[in-house]
């Protein structure tokens, strides 16, 4: 007795001396070891530990409302460190804390964990008394009462299991819209299912980890088949959609209703997990919508769940089939964060390697043809009624007939006749539309993957493959034997060269790849120009009109780096999703940041990273930042290349692959000479660069001097929106002086050096052909005029050699608008024109 109270008074000491050390801390809570009396208490008997932990209690119990909240975390994070250290406890002891976190107002407050520990700690060597029940019981009631995060809900359960309590609950927390939801239909099931369900999101639950193991898959198939297979994800088809949808209710102020409840979230990817044992269409859909939603960003906050997000990529790439894969590919195409396209392209590789594959062989090798018969047709005969599929390029089109005659729509007969084929061909062309664009730019990064095919493989994966063969047949190959070279494109049933003469040469071994301009000479690439115009083929992205960039001079001097896109002034949040949808890795620069890495492209075929140097601009929060913190403008700086980690041979029974270790985030401390780096690499990655800075430049606005743009920027403005043309404008100007002539407005328009002219009735007009902006003669006014999201670049039946360039239609709308300027009836364009 006289040892305990000795035990006692020396634990109440070093609280009392801990309180006054916690007191005189500034900052957030620290570990024992921080303070004096925390060291002493951690080197004493776990004796003296668990009377310290009971006298910190007593310290909460008296001091509270005296104490600043700081204070009182710094007390509480020393009491959940001891409590986590198993301490010798007495019922007493256990009862005391137990009443002493049931009256926390918060769960978080409450020491779920720590509780759950002592409580199962001791109970291993001594009964589970009634009064000992009651408490553990209290814990449990007010904890499921209050703000509940998964990993509490996980250690509740274990609270529930030490009473004894068993009873299959619906784990669902009533918020969101497909818990709801999932809880009504679940409660009108018959008992055994109810209990099924309950068991089955009790497992859901109870797993963490970012993927399943084979054994949790296996034991909880089980329960599905109790459920039922169809009525189980027929329940997921219904459920799934929901999660899209906001709940209305919120708790607190700082609350939500975009992001799911924490233990829903868990929930819904466990189900996630078990939908990859359905390989069907409709749940590889329904899993792939629900990734998009579940990465679609909240503002100031990020994605609304990404770990619903990563299940869904994990899910997709474990189905049995290709309709996982499928979606995986669109997936890559549309969800352009650089967290989810690592899972993503992870997910593929690992698919890929079970089957012996590197990832970019099995990318091209699975994808679906969507009920295309031949290369991008497909006709479906419904009775008399004919529907017609028809892929041009990166565009699909329906049409209907009957008996030779063109329809609007299936009659309403037919549409209830033939109800469930008439839905699936929807679905066809709807999947169509998501995967044409995915096929599109994975093809266009075949430059810098260094890839190349047999004819015959070529052949089967690209041009006469139903979907691919559509775009494929629309750009230029190069062919190469063992002593003949040449290029050629698909041209009625042949491949033909830019003389229109076929490649006869050809065999099945002859080695194909991309065609791209910067190997060829300037004649030839002006021919396949010319080709093109006069075929009228549109290629789906720029080929024979890509801009190539040499090495300068300049560059030559600065030796390892290029200042050719320096001192620019960039849109941050444009610039950033500019940087995801082409590959490069970049993180959002805040005001509270450290330095953070440049942008970067890593290019593992050939060993190694570019970078881009960026930073934030300015130093008020109130007009250089966002409401997160944000910098709103980037200046722009050098780019540089740098070797990345050894490039490992990853040896697949399909053939040899490239991986490479992402850097670190660190600039190395040997760049590159630029003279070291091949010239296509070079060449696409200053493209890229254009490209951030021709779309995300505030000179790029038209809005920047009407909508009040910050006159320290003004200068820069003007230069980049009337200065000299970069190689997008450039190539722009040269298909201009080809179109010039087919245009009805050709007798009122002219190039010069920088811009189109346009004469009206009214004024003159020059349009830059950068950034399409316009000035009016005689004094070089600026005319402002806001072009709408979606511009048509074919308003007078005008051919365009290509996809992609929208500032090339911006430049052309506004010469047709302006050529009629007597006709413009909108005040605030005639205001500025009769100024």
């Amino acid at each position: 007795m006289l040892d305990f109270l000795k035990q006692k008074q020396g634990a109440n000491a070093l609280v009392d001396q801990l309180a006054r050390e916690t007191a005189s801390y500034r900052g957030y809570p620290v570990g024992l070891t921080h303070y004096s009396a925390g060291r002493q208490i951690l080197e004493s008997h776990p004796d003296v530990q668990a009377q310290a932990a009971l006298a910190i209690v007593a310290w909460f119990r008296s001091r509270q409302e005296q104490t600043d909240n700081m204070h009182l975390w710094s007390m509480r994070y020393a009491l959940f460190e001891l409590l986590g250290r198993g301490l010798p406890l007495t019922e007493t002891d256990l009862l005391r804390l137990l009443d002493w976190s049931v009256g926390q107002s918060h769960g978080y407050m409450k020491g779920i964990p720590q509780m759950t520990k002592c409580c199962a700690a001791y109970l291993k060597g001594n009964p589970l008394t009634e009064p000992l029940r009651e408490k553990i019981e209290n814990l449990i009631e007010s904890s499921i009462r209050g703000d509940q995060t998964a990993e509490s809900r996980r250690w509740i359960l274990q609270l529930q299991e030490l009473i004894g309590d068993t009873r299959a609950q619906l784990l669902l927390e009533s918020a969101d819209v497909w818990a709801n939801t999932a809880l009504h239909e679940i409660g009108a099931l018959v008992a055994e299912k109810q209990a099924a369900w309950a068991e089955l999101l009790l497992c859901c639950l109870r797993k963490s980890g970012s993927s399943p193991s084979p054994k949790w898959i296996e034991n909880n198939v089980k329960l599905v088949d109790i459920i039922g297979r169809n009525d189980f994800f027929e329940a997921l088809l219904r459920w799934f959609p929901l999660a899209n949808q906001p709940r209305e209710a919120l708790f607190g102020r700082f609350d939500n209703g975009e992001f799911l409840r924490p233990v829903n979230a868990d929930l819904l990817r466990g189900l996630v997990w078990l939908a990859s044992q359905s390989g069907t269409p409709e749940i590889a859909r329904s899993v792939s919508a629900l990734a998009i939603s579940a990465y679609r960003k909240v503002p100031g906050r990020g994605p609304r769940t990404a770990k619903v997000g990563n299940a869904c990529f994990w899910a997709l790439g474990n189905m049995p089939g290709t309709e996982g894969v499928s979606q995986l590919s669109i997936l890559k195409a549309k969800i352009k964060t650089n967290s989810a396209q690592k899972v993503i392209t992870n997910t593929l590789a690992g698919v890929a390697s079970r089957i012996g594959m590197i990832p970019e062989e099995f990318e091209e090798q699975f994808v679906p043809s969507y009920g295309l018969d031949d290369v991008g047709l497909a006709r479906i005969k419904l009775g008399d009624l004919t529907c017609e599929i028809r892929v041009d390029g990166v565009n699909v089109t329906q049409n209907w007939s009957r008996a030779g005659k063109q329809l609007s729509s299936p009659s309403k007969q037919s549409r209830e006749q033939f109800a469930e084929k008439l839905k699936e061909i929807t679905q066809s062309v709807k999947d169509l539309r998501r995967m044409l664009p995915a096929q599109r730019d994975r093809i266009e990064n075949l430059y810098l993957q260094q890839r190349s095919w047999r004819f015959l493989d070529w052949r089967d994966r690209y041009l006469d493959h139903p979907l691919v063969g559509t775009m494929a047949r629309r750009l230029i190959w190069r062919f190469t034997n063992v002593n003949r070279a040449g290029s050629a494109i698909w041209l009625d049933g042949r491949l033909v060269d830019c003389q229109n003469e076929p490649l006869t040469w050809i065999d099945n071994e002859t080695k194909v790849e991309l065609w791209h301009p910067l190997h060829e000479s300037m004649e030839e690439v002006q021919a396949w120009r010319a080709w093109l115009l006069k075929h009228e083929i549109r290629q789906p992205f720029k080929q024979a009109h890509r801009e190539i960039y040499i090495l300068t001079d300049a560059e030559r001097s600065t030796h390892t780096y290029s200042n050719r896109f320096a001192a620019h002034i960039l849109r941050q949040h444009q610039f950033n999703a500019l940087c995801a949808a082409r590959g490069w890795k970049n993180a959002l620069r805040l005001m509270v940041d450290a330095e953070l890495p440049p942008a970067m492209k890593i290019l593992p075929s050939y060993g190694l990273r570019a970078e881009y140097w960026v930073e934030g601009i300015g130093q008020d929060y109130r007009t250089d930042a966002n409401a997160s913190g944000s910098y709103l403008y980037l200046a722009t700086d050098q780019v540089r290349f740098y070797h990345i980690d050894t490039v490992e041979n990853s040896a697949h029974a399909g053939g040899g692959g490239y991986r490479a270790r992402a850097p670190q985030g660190v600039r190395n401390a040997d760049p590159l000479s630029l003279e070291e780096i091949p010239q296509l690499v070079f060449s696409e990655i200053l493209r890229d660069v254009d490209l951030f800075v021709g779309v995300a430049s505030v000179g790029n606005d038209p809005n920047w001097l009407d909508g009040g743009g910050q006159v320290r920027y003004r200068d820069y403005w003007h230069n980049f929106s009337f200065g000299e043309l970069n190689e997008t404008a450039k190539t722009r100007k040269q298909l201009l002086e080809t179109l010039l002539p087919r245009l009805k407005i050709a007798d009122r328009c002219r190039l010069t050096d920088k811009f189109l002219e346009v004469r009206g009735e009214l004024r003159t007009y020059k349009i830059h052909l950068g950034s399409s902006n316009i000035l009016m003669e005689p004094n070089d006014q600026y005319l402002c005029i806001v072009p709408s999201r979606q511009v048509e670049a074919n308003q007078e039946g005008l051919f365009l050699p290509f996809e992609g360039d929208s500032t090339l239609s911006v430049i052309l709308s506004k010469a047709f608008l302006l050529a009629a300027d007597f006709r413009i009836s909108d005040p605030s364009i005639t205001r500025q024109i009769k100024h």
